[in-house]
C-alpha cells in the first residue's frame, strides 16, 4: 500500500489517551477521567446518567472492566489515590481479567467511547493504541508481530468496529470508519472507510462501519 493511502499516525486525531498522557510524564484528570468513563458508558446507554453508571458498574459486566480499566488508569497517575484507591481498582480488575476473560491492561492507549459488545477471550496488548468509539467484540486479539516487516503493534483510528474472532497484529495501521469481519485477520495497512474480509483480511467495500457504530453524539452531552 502506497504511503497516501496511509491512516496518519498523529495521536491528536486518535486522542489524548491516558497511556499517552502517562508516557508525557502528565496525570489523567478527575475531568478526563470522567469523560472517559462516562463516554464509554454513553455508547451503551444513550445517556451518562447516575443511575446508568452505578447499574453498569455493579451488573453491566464488560462495562464494569472498562470502569476498572479506567480507573486503574487515573489512580495511578494521581499522588494521593496511587497508594489507597489504586490497590484496590487493580484487584479488581484483576478479578475481572479471569471472571470476563478480558485482557487489557489499564496503562494500554484507549480513546473515548469504547465498546465491548461481548466479554470473553479478548486479548489486546498493552502497547497497542486505540481511537475513539472502536466497538470490539468477543475472541479479538489486537497484538504484536514478533518479526518481520511488520513487527511492532497495531493502531487503530476512530469510529472502528471489530468483529468477533477478529485478530489484527503487528505494526499495521486501522484508518477511521473501518468495519472489520468476524475471524478476520489484519496484517497491513487499512484505508479509512473500508470493510474489511477473510484470512488474510481484503478489503470488499469502502461502506465502513456506519450502523456499526453508534451513539458517539455524546461530545457537549456529558457535562
Amino acid at each position: 500500500m502506497d504511503d497516501s493511502a496511509r491512516p496518519s499516525n498523529d495521536v491528536s486525531r486518535i486522542g489524548h489517551t491516558s497511556s499517552e498522557r502517562a508516557q508525557a510524564g502528565t496525570p489523567m484528570t478527575f475531568s478526563q477521567y470522567r469523560f472517559l468513563v462516562l463516554s464509554d458508558l454513553y455508547r451503551i446507554t444513550g445517556n451518562a446518567k447516575r443511575t446508568s453508571l452505578l447499574r453498569y458498574i455493579f451488573h453491566g459486566e464488560s462495562y464494569r472492566y472498562n470502569f476498572w480499566m479506567r480507573t486503574c488508569a487515573y489512580a495511578k497517575g494521581n499522588p494521593l489515590l496511587r497508594y489507597t484507591l489504586y490497590p484496590f481498582a487493580r484487584l479488581v480488575l484483576g478479578h475481572l481479567v479471569y471472571k470476563l476473560g478480558i485482557s487489557i491492561p489499564a496503562g494500554t492507549s484507549i480513546g473515548s467511547g469504547f465498546y465491548i459488545g461481548h466479554f470473553g477471550g479478548i486479548v489486546v496488548s498493552q502497547k497497542a493504541t486505540i481511537g475513539r468509539n472502536c466497538n470490539i467484540s468477543q475472541g479479538v486479539t489486537i497484538g504484536r508481530a514478533n518479526r518481520g516487516r511488520n513487527q511492532g503493534y497495531p493502531v487503530l483510528g476512530n469510529n472502528i468496529y471489530i468483529g468477533p474472532g477478529a485478530v489484527i497484529a503487528g505494526s499495521v495501521r486501522i484508518g477511521d470508519n473501518v468495519a472489520i469481519g468476524a475471524n478476520c485477520v489484519v496484517t497491513t495497512d487499512i484505508p479509512d472507510d473500508s470493510v474489511v474480509v477473510g484470512i488474510p483480511g481484503r478489503i470488499i467495500s469502502q461502506a465502513g462501519a456506519a450502523g456499526y457504530v453508534n451513539r458517539t453524539d455524546y461530545d457537549g452531552k456529558l457535562g
